[in-house]
């Protein structure tokens, strides 16, 4: 198991919590976080940009797309487009996406308490380990 921190945009993380968010999609034009760096099991702590870390979940499986093809960035919309945020979807539109990864959501929690990760960086992934 391995801890990684996320960071994302208010709405996004407050679907999350709510549940009505059941898998978080990152695309990339270079391999980075999370790609090939996240497994099932694997601890997501939550963070709006700008504010404190609001709470995790678990990952309950994941899907690596490298180099997807047309006909795969349609199977992605097709199949799981209704899961993934508004902005996840537009990204299944552009040509410049190199990598994907799909995180399926599981065991959400909230912090009363929020753990002190100094981050002072502009990543939008960073693997804790």
């Amino acid at each position: 198991m391995v801890k990684h921190l996320a960071i994302f945009n208010v709405g996004d993380a407050a679907k999350i919590f709510s549940g009505k968010r059941k898998i978080e999609g990152r695309f990339s034009q270079i391999k980075i976080p999370p790609f090939a760096k996240v497994s099932k099991g694997d601890i997501v702590l939550v963070k709006v940009g700008g504010e404190k870390i609001t709470g995790q979940f678990i990952v309950d499986r994941v899907l690596y797309f490298d180099h997807p093809r047309q006909e795969e960035f349609n199977q992605i919309k097709r199949k799981y487009g209704k899961d993934l945020s508004l902005s996840a979807t537009f990204w299944l539109d552009k040509e410049k996406v190199n990598y994907v990864t799909l995180m399926f959501v599981k065991s959400v929690t909230k912090f009363i308490v929020a753990p002190q990760i100094n981050k002072k960086d502009l990543r939008p992934w960073v693997v804790l380990e």
